[in-house]
């Protein structure tokens, strides 16, 4: 009777017994993010950390999940993400989310920091004043607010012009550059990843080689990044390519090329001179590196197709100029006339490669995904003519698609070691206000469409190769610690997914839909995807360059 009873104790005292972890992920092949051949594995989580890797089958879990199958890989990194808006409105990053991405990058010449009160008035809808001053500032009130996903920027080289100098057209005064790069110090204290330009945009056009060196200069001081949309990416694609490099000789920076293309069919052969330079450059020890999407046309506005001059003192002083009839018709002239003093997408795309996607006007959403040639036909008037009365009339620069790129250098790219990825995006879920603009694909499917089309389909590159340039390699050249990697003692970033049917499934016609595929999310331990939907765990964090 004692030793009955004595078993019983026993069988009593195993069931109360702790687990051994929070989270086991059972028997899935883990692609570290090093690069190197996949194995199959265990992986415990305790809490925001990889707690163990192996074979753990003797150990207990409060949550396991069966990996059988499946890729278990670190979290991915999105380089170029334009969704603070989005992520202020709703957290749950679920077109990212859904691709497995566990950090997303802001900072393309624009970021949300640092801002002086009249940016604050100027730049925000009154209902949506910031309450931040500072780019640490507002990431961390992003992940007080709650999010999903982790969450870095850069400090926008636009921002801190416009802070100091405002949309004039001139070079900063010594004491206005002075205060534009104690502003780059204070962001890079702040754990900014670097500076970001866009060279393109007005008033970012407007700024010199040099001004951008010296700004550059501070961030090579603490280890950081210049990071570029370059000056031009299609006539004057190497000259742009030149600067970029000089600048990183000049600052004795890192450097890399935001969503590297050759635009417009003309220019379609620069992109073997432009990697054969960055190579060479490489070789010669310069750490310049680039990024890319995986589709053959890029988005922005219709200020990419009209010139920085008649932009200059911000979007009002532009719509203005429009409405003045002499102005229209230089404006229209200039649309119209090649030119390598500035960057005209339109001229590259052509009217029927132009797509108006995104209005502010109810009244206008009904052009939504119909190309400017289709609409100048109806209307009986000319492309460029169209493109003035939509920014006139939607009070907005109107979101645009252009279709500039080849596939056959999508390709080249995907195959190059020093590429990441990115996805120029917001981040959406499907529903309510998001409907009524079509952003382009890239928001719901850039990640998904590497590893199904890209990795999967077409064999470019294997899938080791691309977890490592979707992981270790951003967080390496971005300086983050303790994350892009799967290994003990790493945040628990983790994406576990199907090699056989990850797929994106969002088209420039209906861009609205959920990539599949990826089963589950784990953001600093937080199980943010489970079994293919989004639990609503806000898990995501602010992260620093540099700090743990």
């Amino acid at each position: 009777m004692r030793i009955f009873i004595f078993t019983l104790l026993l069988v009593g005292l195993s069931a109360c017994a702790s687990p051994d972890h929070e989270t086991i992920i059972r028997g899935g092949t883990v692609y570290d993010g090093e690069g190197g051949a996949p194995y199959v594995a265990d992986v415990a989580i305790d809490a925001d950390t990889v707690a163990a890797i192996g074979d753990l089958s003797e150990l207990t879990a409060a949550n396991e999940i069966d990996a059988s199958g499946l890729a278990v890989t670190p979290g991915f990194i999105n380089m170029l993400s334009w969704a603070p808006g989005d992520l202020r409105e709703d957290g749950r990053s679920m077109s990212d989310i859904m691709q497995g991405v566990t950090l997303e990058v802001f900072g393309e010449g624009w970021s949300e920091g640092p801002l002086n009160e009249q940016m604050k008035e100027e730049e925000y809808r009154a209902d949506n004043r910031p309450t931040w001053t500072t780019l640490r500032e507002f990431l961390e009130m992003l992940q007080a607010q709650g999010i999903a996903t982790n969450v870095a920027s850069f400090v926008g080289a636009t921002t801190v012009r416009i802070h100091e100098v405002g949309y004039e057209d001139r070079a900063p005064t010594p004491e206005e550059l002075e205060r534009m790069k104690a502003l780059v110090r204070q962001a890079m204290e702040g754990g900014a990843m670097g500076l970001g330009s866009s060279l393109i945009y007005a008033p970012a056009f407007y700024a010199d080689t040099e001004e951008l060196i010296e700004l550059s200069k501070v961030v090579s001081e603490y280890g950081g990044m210049y990071i570029s949309h370059m000056r031009s990416e299609g006539n004057q694609l190497l000259e742009a390519l030149e600067e970029l490099i000089t600048i990183a000789q000049e600052a004795d920076v890192k450097a890399e090329v935001y969503h590297l293309k050759a635009a417009g069919e003309s220019n379609w052969p620069k992109m073997d001179e432009a990697i054969a330079r960055i190579e060479a450059a490489r070789a010669e020890g310069l750490a310049i590196t680039a990024d890319m999407y995986t589709y053959v046309a890029g988005a922005t506005g219709l200020d990419a197709h009209m010139p920085p001059w008649v932009q200059e003192g911000g979007f009002g002083a532009w719509r203005e100029r429009l409405m003045d009839p002499a102005t229209r018709a230089r404006v229209l002239e200039e649309m119209r006339t090649p030119t390598n003093e500035w960057e005209n997408l339109g001229l590259a795309a052509g009217p029927e490669g132009i797509m108006v996607v995104g209005f502010r006007q109810d009244s206008l959403r009904y052009l939504t995904g119909r190309t400017l040639a289709d609409i100048a036909e109806e209307r009986g008037t000319t492309p460029e003519d169209v493109a003035i009365d939509l920014v006139i009339h939607d009070s907005t620069r109107v979101g645009t698609v252009y279709f500039l790129m080849s596939e056959e250098n999508v390709r080249k790219q995907v195959a190059l070691p020093w590429m990441a990825f990115d996805s120029d995006a917001g981040s959406f879920a499907p529903e309510g206000d998001n409907l009524n603009s079509n952003p382009h694909p890239r928001a719901y499917g850039n990640f998904a469409r590497l590893l199904g089309k890209y990795v999967r389909d077409e064999g470019i590159i294997t899938l080791e190769e691309a977890v490592r340039r979707l992981t270790s390699f951003p967080a390496d050249n971005l300086g983050i610690v303790g994350r892009g990697r799967l290994q003990v003692g790493h945040y628990a970033d983790i994406a576990i997914f199907d090699p056989a049917t990850i797929q994106d499934h969002a088209t420039f016609e209906a861009p609205h839909q959920l990539a599949t595929g990826m089963h589950h999310v784990f953001v600093n331990g937080g199980h943010v995807l489970r079994d293919g939907q989004h639990t609503g765990t806000m898990s995501g964090r602010a992260v620093f360059r540099g700090e743990r």
